[in-house]
């Protein structure tokens, strides 16, 4: 089967402005800090700075940013607080959490998720080491210009079930800035397996936390009979959060995978930020192993490494997920569950934060299937029932 998407023609002259860029954190150390990596990236501008969520709300129309980077913790209105506000007066907003690793700003960063804001980026403890923090810089980055409109074409992407996707493109938007015509890979499709899957892998990243937990409602009741295992790239702290709300989801039992342990069916098990999961046989069972390994794809924990070892020990009786985010980790594990038999479903464009990772694994031409997000649930239901 084979699969053709192509965008629809941009004018010849459209214009390429820069991302707008709104920072917000009552550091002045660090809003100086961010706005000259932002304003070093030709693709980004700094258009306002505020020390605080109030002030920051109150110049939404005047600065008209396209992105904003929000602190959590500041006086007089904090960044949850201020979230929906800077939503309501803008609708295609696209609002990114910065905050330190600890657990309460951990859970605000999830609730933000919930509430519309598009991703959030874990700040170092100090502004000393912010300051010299490259792969902070590096993430930051990258996520200011993966979600800002340029790198969105469709700025009208269908929303999530969980509604924390941004809207359709409003006047305030001008379609001037939609990025020049580049017609998309095609790809094609391969058979699924005709083995009842035994395990469930999943990989995601931006985005990840809402597809996972839209998913999970979906299959909780039908995965008694199988563990499931998940990489989200997700900092220490965040991942032990999204397990306890992915037991929520699910109303199955779900944690961190703890080193060594032995798999049980009906159980969700998180790859811990910060450390890689993979499998390992040990006689009739199967134990999660922790490594502390590079990261892989710039990430730990990697989705790449989960699927070369579900492959190795499930071989045909694998069946993966990749859902939305940033980057191409994931892509060569596909190819290696296809290689041993298994089936991958990748999400598709349309339903996708970020069409990196499913997109990268779509166009390895090894997945089954590309769906909507809303789609996945009820496919896997029926795969695991033995249906197609």
């Amino acid at each position: 089967m084979v699969i053709a998407t192509q965008a629809a023609a941009q004018p010849s002259g459209a214009v390429t402005d820069p991302i707008r860029v709104m920072v917000v954190d009552d550091s002045v150390v660090i809003r100086g800090l961010i706005s000259r990596w932002v304003d070093a990236d030709p693709a980004l501008a700094v258009v306002a700075s505020h020390r605080n969520g109030k002030l920051a709300v109150d110049d939404i129309e005047r600065s008209n940013p396209d992105v904003v980077v929000l602190d959590i913790e500041m006086p007089e209105m904090d960044g949850l607080t201020a979230l929906p506000l800077m939503l309501a007066k803008k609708k295609n907003l696209i609002v990114v959490m910065a905050s330190t690793l600890t657990r309460r700003n951990a859970e605000i960063s999830l609730k933000a998720l919930s509430l519309g804001a598009q991703d959030y980026v874990p700040k170092p403890e100090s502004s000393s080491t912010i300051s010299t923090s490259v792969d902070f810089r590096r993430e930051l980055i990258e996520k200011l210009k993966n979600l800002g409109p340029r790198a969105r074409p469709g700025a009208g992407r269908r929303p999530m079930r969980a509604e924390t996707v941004a809207g359709k493109a409003t006047a305030a938007q001008p379609a001037a800035r939609q990025p020049a015509f580049q017609p998309r890979p095609h790809f094609t499709l391969r058979s699924y397996s005709a083995v009842r899957p035994r395990v469930l892998a999943i990989g995601s990243s931006t985005g990840g936390p809402q597809a996972l937990q839209v998913l999970f409602r979906d299959i909780g009741p039908s995965i008694g009979d199988i563990p499931v295992v998940v990489t989200q790239h997700m900092p220490p702290t965040f991942t032990a959060i999204l397990a306890e709300h992915l037991a929520k989801a699910a109303l199955r039992p779900a944690k961190e995978a703890d080193d060594g342990e032995t798999l049980v069916a009906g159980t969700i098990y998180v790859a811990p930020g910060g450390k890689h999961l993979v499998l390992e046989k040990d006689g009739v069972n199967t134990r999660a192993r922790l490594t502390n390994d590079p990261p892989v794809n710039f990430c730990k924990p990697a989705v790449d490494p989960l699927f070369d070892s579900v492959a190795k020990i499930y071989g045909s009786a694998s069946l993966a997920i990749v859902l939305t985010g940033m980057g191409h980790d994931g892509a060569a594990g596909v190819k290696t569950v296809a290689a041993a038999g298994g089936s991958v479903i990748a999400q598709d464009e349309k339903t996708s934060v970020v069409w990196g990772m499913p997109g990268a694994a779509a166009q390895t031409n090894q997945c089954s299937d590309v769906l909507p997000l809303d789609d996945i649930g009820p496919k896997v239901v029926r795969i695991l029932g033995g249906r197609r």
